[in-house]
């Protein structure tokens, strides 16, 4: 089985499609059972829907090609949901003799460790914490004698598996655990690092989500790497770091760069990226960052024909028709985003050495803050 810890419409239109389409491709893919961490009435809604043997509908709409598609994807891989202080022994009981693989996607601050679960509970309540509610059903699969399950963590945190088995392990120390089971945790569990891209716009009730067209699902292998499906969008690497460098440099770069420019031309009310795109001026000066600035950054770092790939993809990401990305949301904590997505390009391209572009217009936007 397959223990996801996420209810998001994220994981409802990667994971769970992806091994909704491998099992309809006949592929013996593992159920999935959804956990809600919080107590949130809305979430524990769809953990009801998540249960109906119907499934729940994706629908992707965008661009493929140029061309407008949409189409309804009936998600099945997922068989039910639980919540994790109303179902808790249940649900360490699932991880203790059922899991074998974990996804997660529980957010910005979803590897923080909350002061109270810094101790062990013996009264048979959950823990308020991912993290520590991870750990005391891995504790008691330790207990069985059996192996660890493979963790796919999805949260948008570089090198994520090793950050959270770092959490863990620093958790089991802190918790005074069996040394034991400490070094059960480094060795015998996997934590895989993965990215993950897909912009997943609106939500379905009770359950379902519309999606873009496009979507990838990095994998770093590792020795004895097992993953549950097989998935075109599903792509295994020995290096993660070019996956985050596009990402980061051209789609995000992208973002916050049109979310600049809306701010200095008065911040209209309900822009979105798709409306900017459309304005002739404003395209021709993203395609010219991206062809004269962006593309010969990633050319000195050895990635041209990779960065003028996923250009072009962007772009018709940002065309999409049926999405409306908001930049009012984009600019939101603007100054970190522009520190990490444009401050971050441009020294990962200085520091390549040798004749490095000039970069204008990115080194401008880092001078005015």
């Amino acid at each position: 089985m397959i223990v996801q810890f996420g209810t998001s419409r994220f994981l409802q239109a990667h994971v769970d499609l992806f091994a909704s389409e491998a099992r309809d491709e006949g592929q013996a893919v593992p159920d999935i059972l959804i956990v809600q961490t919080t107590g949130d009435a809305e979430r524990a809604r769809r953990l009801e829907a998540f249960a109906d043997p119907a499934g729940f509908p994706v629908i992707l709409r965008g661009l493929e090609n140029g061309v407008p598609v949409e189409r309804t994807v009936r998600v099945r891989s997922v068989t039910g949901g639980m919540q994790a202080a109303r179902d808790w022994d249940a649900l360490v009981a699932t991880i203790r003799d059922r899991a074998t693989h974990i996804v997660s996607n529980t957010g910005d601050t979803g590897y923080r460790v909350t002061d109270a679960d810094r101790a062990i509970r013996d009264d048979g309540v959950a823990p308020g914490s991912f993290v520590a509610i991870l750990l005391a059903a891995l504790h008691a699969r330790w207990r069985t004698g059996g192996d660890g399950p493979t963790m796919l963590p999805c949260e948008l945190v570089s090198r994520n598996g090793e950050v959270l088995r770092a959490a863990a392990v620093d958790l089991a120390r802190a918790q005074r655990r069996d040394p034991a089971f400490v070094v059960w945790l480094e060795e015998r569990c996997r934590w895989v690092n993965t990215l993950v891209d897909r912009i997943v716009s609106t939500p379905l009730e009770p359950a379902g989500a519309i999606a873009e067209p496009y979507a990838l699902w990095a994998i770093e292998r590792q020795p004895g790497l097992d993953l549950p499906f097989t998935h075109r969008a599903v792509v295994l690497a020995d290096d993660l770091e070019p996956f985050e460098r596009l990402k980061l440099h051209i789609l995000n770069l992208g973002h916050s760069w049109l979310a600049a420019r809306w701010h200095r031309a008065g911040a209209a009310e309900g822009a979105t990226v798709r409306a900017a795109l459309g304005d002739p001026d404003t395209r021709a000066a993203l395609e010219r960052v991206m062809a004269e600035e962006v593309v010969p950054g990633f050319a000195a770092r050895g990635m041209e024909a990779e960065a003028r790939a996923y250009v072009a993809s962007t772009i018709e990401r940002f065309d999409n028709p049926f999405l409306d990305h908001r930049l009012a949301d984009i600019h939101s904590h603007h100054a970190e985003k522009v520190a990490k997505r444009i401050g971050g390009f441009v020294r990962w391209v200085d520091g390549a050495g040798g004749d490095v572009p000039p970069m204008p217009e990115l080194r401008g936007m880092l001078s005015a803050g």
